[in-house]
């Protein structure tokens, strides 16, 4: 039996805790020890819900170095990790901090992460293996999340930040923050459709790992609403990170332009919010919005006629593998990314936000009134939908991820 920690960025969303959770459900059912250690609340929330061990972590700090500027329009994982905090020393040594004392503490045999810099850091300072979880997007071998365009010069970088951590602990410099996330065993979630990767990187795809509890259900309203009218599940993701103040990954714009545009259609719509508070009175969402804060998300996306949401990867993968398509608004550039991969290979429509001076997002409320119609309207959706569906569902998902672990542990 091993021992495996499980760090996942720190933050109140819940799309790196269903990428991590499955797959330490599964390790755990092979008699393996897991836990994670995620102080946040919607992950706390499903890794509960998982029966699964969350250690205690320290208090956190507030960063107080941040680009000049915040923009939805993130490069990369350094220009990320900048907007996240982590230019500022104390704060991302307080991170790293808490997961050396967990990680001292608790004894794992290996580190397993998704999107945590500070547990990458962790893992090397310790000299403890690493496996990594990641999207192809934050491989070293790829161009970032706008690969689309050429970058700028001036991205903001917490690399400077990052090696004079990593020199206290006699570890080499790195050239940009993507190098920390190969892992001594890297699985790619997705697929080389969804995820490309350059020929030759040394990576092994996994395809989807999304997680639903055993035996969940959906509340019964939803299963017995009438098949008369589309069924629309309206994912927002958090809409606001730091109520009031507006951030450049708030999802609030998916929830106020599907409200606008969809009241007066002839549609059935269930809102969630995956755990967050719904920013205003459920009891004013218009008579066809159902709103439930949780809900079951194969069980809900195979109920579906169409989803509507804001990018994560999760979300864009969870469409084609239950065979529905999908009206993506992307927030920021990484789920921009994720979103016209899924687009690209037809089964969704994209409707990128703009941002006004105050950062706050928008996006026409007749384009997303037209594109949905149009998605529920043209078969093809659907029919890519499904095509890219069976090919994800021959991968193993979180078994697979957690046997490629298994035998890792078993080597090192």
């Amino acid at each position: 039996m091993a021992r495996f920690l499980f760090t996942t960025l720190f933050s109140n969303d819940l799309g790196l805790p269903n990428r991590t959770v499955p797959v330490a459900g599964a390790g755990k059912t092979r008699g393996h020890e897991v836990a994670f250690c995620n102080p946040e609340q919607a992950p706390r929330k499903l890794i509960a819900d998982a029966d699964l061990r969350n250690l205690e972590f320290r208090p956190r700090t507030t960063p107080t170095v941040l680009p000049s500027s915040f923009t939805q329009h993130i490069w990369n994982m350094d220009h990320f990790y900048a907007a996240y905090g982590y230019q500022d020393d104390d704060f991302l040594r307080n991170d790293f901090d808490g997961i050396m004392e967990i990680a001292a503490d608790y004894a794992p045999d290996v580190i397993v992460d998704s999107w945590n810099l500070a547990g990458c850091l962790a893992a090397r300072a310790m000299r403890k293996p690493l496996v990594s979880v990641i999207q192809a997007d934050m491989h070293p071998s790829n161009r970032g999340f706008i690969w689309w365009q050429e970058p700028p010069d001036d991205i903001p970088t917490t690399v400077p930040t990052v090696n004079r951590l990593l020199a206290e602990y006699g570890l080499p410099r790195i050239g940009k923050t993507e190098e920390l996330h190969v892992g001594d065993l890297t699985l790619v979630v997705g697929t080389p459709e969804t995820d490309p990767l350059p020929k030759g990187t040394e990576a092994t795809y996994v395809g989807p790992i999304l997680w639903q509890k055993a035996g969940a259900k959906l509340p019964d309203y939803i299963v017995t609403l009438s098949r008369k009218k589309p069924l629309i599940w309206v994912y927002t993701g958090t809409p606001r990170y730091f109520e009031p103040i507006v951030t450049w990954g708030d999802s609030i714009v998916v929830l106020r332009s599907c409200i606008a545009a969809l009241a007066e259609e002839e549609v059935h719509v269930v809102l969630t919010t995956g755990y967050r508070d719904l920013p205003a009175d459920p009891a004013s969402l218009p008579a066809n919005f159902h709103y439930e804060a949780y809900v079951p998300g194969i069980a809900m996306a195979e109920r579906s006629d169409l989803l509507i949401h804001h990018g994560g990867h999760g979300a864009c993968l969870t469409g084609p593998y239950t065979d529905t398509p999908a009206v993506i608004i992307p927030t920021f550039s990484e789920r921009e990314s994720n979103a016209r991969r899924i687009a690209a290979l037809g089964a969704a429509e994209v409707i990128v936000p703009t941002e006004d001076a105050e950062a706050e997002k928008h996006v026409p409320v007749d384009e997303v009134r037209a594109k949905v119609k149009q998605v529920l309207s043209e078969a093809s959706f659907t029919t890519n939908a499904k095509r890219i569906g069976q090919k994800m569902r021959g991968y193993g998902g979180a078994s697979e991820a957690a046997g490629l672990i298994e035998n890792f542990a078993s080597r090192v």
